[in-house]
């Protein structure tokens, strides 16, 4: 081969694959429109179809990557070094071209187009990124449709709840029995976040009288559940990192939690149709609430009839809704956002926060016991809980010894929640010893009883009996569930701006873990009942004091708690299981 042929060949097949990934035209045929009837309407754009799309380029890009090498050890006038860099380019675009040819394999057996849904066609470089990361997700998994049979027996932990696993001995199997008006709240136990927001849902569902199935993903041992929980220790060592490192780390984690676009959303889909035997056992009439956008796109791949999304966060991504479900959001800007980016009106609404049903029944009460200790002027009590993925030590910590004098004078009260952390437990002892606490200086409970008699007593007026109260727990749902029950008897909710930002409770919004996290503290914000985020811990301290020697400040976010809870601001997931219910057709008795 000449050298001229040789680069004139080369420089085309650069050309073709830089034009495709800055085009964004396909290379392979989309797959056939299996959800014709998800979108109300018609996309006004579609991508041009590209003249390469039905070509192999990594094969000719191969073919010169070997050409390429032989012109430089065979030529004694071409330099070596060029011809090498050149073949690695050359190898390197063939295995990119090569992922991208395997999308079309890869999504022709999808129950859902989403390019389709999304009115868009994927790249070679998202095309190729989805495949890749697809790989990674589930290695030599093998898609099935076999159900997994579950069975079910009652909370350990929540009377009248029942919680799913698979079928063994001792357990009931699953039924329709429409009387009892069935309802499923389907979750991932991915961090504390989607789990907190199922217990809400299911809260209210046992409320409205409906027989309540709470179904973890994890908690049915299975194939399936095992990829799940891989990806779930990517996510959390991801957190851990942006916390514990900062720099360029959380600048880098921060943006891949921004990154949600329709690539995102067409890799969960992908894992999704790899779920479906975990969900196939439950009968498809049984509307199913999703607290985890995953379970949503496995719920509505499995063919469920009414599948409802409650979306997370409170900025607009793709890989946060569900095609083919109603996906409820917690505020305005979401809701707009959702609808510029394409969501068809009939699959979007907004519904509210988030919040357990005895919270939002006790907004009132809870607040007036709060202004009453302001007047008072009883010592500022904050609650610091940690979240489901261990993150935010370092900050937690610093926090937590910035305020020893206050503690030791009385005028603050820290009440933490280790969760089931080990290293947060430690590290909050460690705290102590550098504070100059002993002992006798801290209370500590370990279960779910300790937390009901804490709040029993503050209820009823008492005071901790130390200046820190820290609870630690081994299981996970007491981890859980003592931030909902102890954040009614503090007076301060200082937390990362996650699912706990739309709670109605006083709150100082402390350091987030991921970029997208800021946009619900700016919720908290503008509806009054929190701060905008405080990243550093002086500044955390300085907001602490300010609500110390300011009563003005609290009593505005008590007062604006208990306007906007008459507006229905905080009844997201009893609208969730209102909505249940009608699409189901089960008389109306929700609260």
């Amino acid at each position: 081969m000449h050298r001229s042929s040789l680069k004139a060949s080369s420089s085309a097949l650069v050309i073709l694959i830089i034009a495709e990934c800055a085009a964004g035209l396909p290379s392979t045929t989309a797959a056939p429109a299996k959800s014709e009837n998800l979108r109300d309407k018609t996309c006004l754009a579609t991508p041009k179809q590209s003249p390469i799309r039905n070509l192999r380029l990594y094969i000719p890009l191969g073919v010169g990557a070997v050409a390429s090498m032989a012109v430089g050890i065979v030529s004694t006038t071409t330099p070596f070094i060029p011809c090498l860099l050149l073949a690695e380019f050359l190898v390197a675009a063939a295995l990119f071209d090569w992922k991208a040819s395997q999308y079309q394999t890869l999504i022709a057996e999808n129950t859902i187009d989403i390019d389709q849904y999304t009115c868009s066609r994927p790249s070679m470089y998202d095309r190729a990124k989805v495949v890749t990361l697809h790989g990674f997700s589930v290695g030599n998994h093998k898609r099935s449709l076999e159900p997994i049979k579950l069975g079910y027996q009652p909370s350990p932990f929540v009377k009248g709840l029942v919680a799913t696993k698979k079928l063994q001995g001792g357990l009931s199997p699953m039924s329709l029995d429409l009387s009892k008006k069935p309802l499923v709240v389907g979750t991932i136990r991915m961090g504390f976040g989607h789990h907190r927001i199922a217990y809400s849902a299911a809260s209210w569902g046992l409320a409205s009288g409906a027989f309540t199935f709470f179904h973890d993903l994890l908690a049915v041992e299975s194939k399936e559940a095992t990829l799940i929980k891989e990806a779930d220790k990517v996510y959390s060592k991801g957190s851990r990192l942006a916390s514990e490192l900062g720099g360029v780390i959380e600048a880098l984690w921060g943006s891949i939690t921004k990154s949600g676009d329709a690539s995102s959303l067409r890799c969960t889909y992908q894992l999704a149709e790899n779920l479906r035997p975990l969900l196939l056992d439950i009968p498809k009439d049984i509307p199913i609430i999703a607290t985890h956008s995953l379970v949503g796109l496995v719920a509505v791949a499995c063919g469920f009839k009414n599948v409802i999304n409650l979306v997370i966060d409170n900025y607009a991504q793709w890989f946060v809704i569900v095609p083919g479900a109603i996906n409820l959001v917690q505020g305005p800007t979401n809701y707009a956002m959702f609808h510029k980016m394409g969501v068809p009106t009939s699959e979007l609404r907004l519904a509210g926060h988030w919040v357990p049903y005895d919270i939002v029944t006790n907004i009132e009460s809870d607040c007036e016991r709060r202004q009453q200790r302001l007047k008072e002027d009883k010592p500022l009590r904050i609650l610091l809980p940690v979240g489901g993925a261990g993150a935010q030590r370092k900050f937690v910590t610093s926090l937590l010894e910035a305020l020893a004098d206050d503690i030791k004078a009385g005028s603050v009260q820290v009440v933490l929640n280790a969760g089931d952390h080990n290293h947060m437990r430690d590290a909050f002892e460690a705290s102590f010893k550098r504070m100059g606490l002993s002992t006798e200086d801290v209370t500590v409970f370990g279960d779910i009883d300790g937390v009901h008699n804490f709040c029993d007593e503050m209820r009823a007026g008492k005071e901790p009996r130390t200046g820190v109260t820290m609870f630690s727990f081994k299981d996970y749902f007491p981890a859980v569930a003592a931030t909902d029950l102890l954040s009614r008897v503090v007076d301060v909710l200082a937390c990362k701006p996650s699912e706990l930002a739309f709670y109605p409770v006083p709150k100082l919004m402390i350091r987030r873990v991921g970029d997208h996290e800021a946009y619900s503290a700016l919720r908290a914000s503008e509806l009054g009942d929190g701060t905008l985020e405080v990243r550093e811990v002086k500044d955390a301290v300085e907001w602490i004091q300010l609500m110390k020697y300011n009563a003005g400040i609290l009593d505005m976010m008590n007062k604006k708690i208990i306007a906007n809870g008459k507006q229905g601001v905080y009844d997201g997931c009893k609208e969730a299981v209102r909505l249940a219910h009608e699409l189901a057709g089960y008389n109306d008795s929700s609260n």
